[in-house]
């Protein structure tokens, strides 16, 4: 195939790319609307209702928050391209959908660790709580969490951006950049190596984090004299481990993982896993055995819908 020089006002094909995932179109799109509406109605049952109103409660709508606009990043470009036919994507486009999707998924990898140490404050030092999950400490995270990721995402975008692509602009790819270095004419022998120090940089203290976390809550939850705290305790943290396994086993394969282990649909199929999946499937573990949460959602649900019924 003939080589082309790409320029700032060129863009790229994405070719093939929910159909390779190997997971039919109507059913992505399903998942989508899912992920929308079930982080829409938690977001929603935490922000109106006041019994919701705790760091715990922020940090997790503050996670819906980062999995409604992770989803939303790549997904509907993908979805749009297959129902209007139109397979393309700027320079400039690509470049930033890259950014903000580094961003969100940079922020929620520390705010999942954050998520971690509130539960440790909360199972192994209750009397401390208030004073070490403050609003302004929980602020505070979510800012870190935020700025953190969009310094890393900057970084990671520019370096790669800056190369000269003159391959077949092809990109078979849920997400653009893996397979960017592929369309390079220049070595990227060090864009690879920089992947593979950011994805460590991120992901590993995060996760020792979040291990030691858990490790000292399941400590102390066995020696809790209560069979029902230590099995609320439990039902917590189990959801909570859920959705961490499912982010980092995703992530871990696609940043850390070196590229000989990588195939295009394999690729695929996890990066739709990680974008539309997991998002779908978050908001449903840690609310659907969450008598709080689901109480909620029925107040909120039953205040604002029964007047419009009333007024029908």
């Amino acid at each position: 195939m003939e080589l082309q020089n790409s320029t700032l006002g060129s863009g790229f094909i994405l070719v093939g790319i929910l159909n390779d995932s190997g997971s039919p179109e109507p059913t992505q799109f399903i998942l989508y609307m899912l992920a929308l509406t079930s982080n829409g109605l938690l977001l929603l049952a935490i922000t109106m209702e006041a019994g919701l109103h705790v760091p715990m409660y922020f940090l997790l709508g503050q996670l819906s928050l980062m999995d409604l606009l992770f989803t939303s990043v790549v997904t509907p470009k993908a979805l749009a391209g297959f129902l209007c036919r139109e397979n393309t994507i700027s320079f400039g486009g690509c470049a930033l959908q890259m950014f903000l999707a580094l961003t969100i998924g940079g922020a929620e990898d520390l705010l999942l660790a954050f998520m971690a140490y509130d539960r440790y404050v909360a199972v192994c030092h209750p009397l401390k709580y208030m004073n070490l999950m403050s609003p302004r400490v929980c602020w505070l995270m979510v800012a870190t969490s935020w700025i953190l990721a969009s310094l890393s995402a900057l970084v990671y975008t520019v370096y790669t951006m800056h190369y000269p692509f003159c391959k077949a602009e092809e990109i078979r790819h849920l997400w653009k950049f893996p397979p960017l270095s592929k369309l390079a004419c220049a070595d990227t022998a060090r864009y690879e190596l920089m992947v593979y120090v950011m994805g460590v940089t991120f992901l590993i203290p995060s996760r020792a984090a979040i291990l030691a976390s858990y490790t000292q809550i399941l400590l102390t939850v066995l020696h809790m004299p209560s069979n029902e705290g230590r099995k609320k305790a439990l039902v917590t943290c189990s959801s909570r481990l859920t959705v961490v396994g499912m982010f980092y086993g995703a992530a871990t394969f696609m940043y850390v993982l070196p590229s000989s282990f990588h195939s295009p649909k394999q690729d695929n199929i996890i990066s739709v896993f990680y974008t539309i999946v997991t998002p779908a499937l978050d908001p449903l573990i840690y609310s659907l055995k969450n008598k709080e949460v689901m109480g909620a959602l029925r107040r909120v649900l039953g205040k604002y819908m029964l007047p419009a019924h009333s007024t029908l």
